[in-house]
């Protein structure tokens, strides 16, 4: 055989690495099942979260724990589970075929071959390009999830009962597109949040193993450590923006215009450290969460890669 048509064949051979030739099916597939684990290990601690961000009833995480114990049980720390659950296999599906298709933009921009190792820059601005689809499908479940996490009632008093019930009763109340408010508060926390997100899981990763995404066998304590210390890193810059679309989203109908007047009252009332409500729960939820989303993803990715 020809160096010719070796040239030819080589890089149909290598359609498995993660960072350039992922394609967009398993992309999409690892990525859905990834979030599926997330939201299993960390939505108690994401409740918390929330109640925490909206309420200053709570002096603090274990305060918001112990009072929401007492109130709804064990139960109740999984209030509006469905909502992410049900939505976590689009929304993370689309956030990892996101993360694959800016890594292909910046192939091509840089006529890259599928083999070639990304720069850093490259992997930062992929992972940022990942939060722009992803937020048509993560804005009106993040105001689904949140308006149940808080207990919010219907127009009757009665609280809501489980997400169909809340979605109706947002588009009752506010009209469908009440389902999309702070979608550009979520755009927001997630283009910055996504950066930190994926920059930090690749490098560590690679600092670890010496590998980037998807080549060869990956050692599941280096996709642990590497996915929780990412999801700390994109709660670290995505808190505030966070705590904004969370006080816009469970607000009443109309009290807003928009999420810069969400934050010129909360400086006005509560001051720049209102900016940071919750952090606490979001990174004691943010290793095991992103942990076991990582690991879902590789996992499934490795598994799919044995098949096709």
């Amino acid at each position: 055989m020809s160096s010719t048509e070796l040239a030819v064949i080589a890089p149909e051979e290598k359609p498995k690495v993660a960072t350039g030739g992922t394609s967009g099916v398993k992309s999409f597939l690892s990525g859905g099942f990834g979030g599926m684990c997330l939201v299993a290990a960390g939505h108690p601690l994401d409740l918390l979260k929330v109640r925490m961000q909206t309420s200053t009833q709570y002096k603090s995480t274990m305060d918001c724990f112990r009072k929401t114990l007492a109130e709804s049980g064990i139960r109740g720390m999984y209030r509006g589970m469905a909502a992410p659950l049900v939505g976590a296999t689009p929304v993370f599906a689309i956030c990892f075929w996101g993360y694959d298709q800016g890594q292909k933009i910046m192939r091509y921009a840089y006529n890259l071959s599928p083999t070639d190792k990304l720069s850093t820059n490259q992997i930062l601005f992929a992972g940022g390009f990942s939060a722009i689809p992803t937020t048509a499908v993560m804005a009106p479940m993040e105001r689904i999830k949140c308006t149940l996490q808080v207990g919010a009632a219907n127009s009757t008093g009665v609280a809501y009962k489980g997400p169909a019930d809340a979605a109706m009763g947002i588009i009752r109340t506010g009209g469908f597109r009440s389902l999309f408010k702070g979608t550009c508060a979520t755009l927001l926390r997630d283009v910055p949040g996504s950066v930190a997100y994926f920059g930090a899981y690749e490098l560590i990763k690679k600092k670890l193993t010496n590998q980037s995404a998807g080549q060869g066998s990956i050692s599941p304590l280096a996709i642990v450590t590497a996915g929780g210390l990412a999801g700390m890193a994109n709660w670290a810059v995505a808190i505030p923006p966070d705590v904004l679309k969370s006080r816009l989203q469970t607000s009443p109908e109309g009290k807003y215009t928009g999420v810069r007047q969400v934050f010129v009252e909360m400086m006005r009332v509560e001051g720049p450290g209102a900016l940071f409500r919750g952090i606490g729960p979001a990174m004691l939820r943010a290793f095991p969460a992103n942990a076991a989303c990582f690991l879902g993803v590789e996992l499934s990715l490795q598994f799919m890669n044995t098949l096709w």
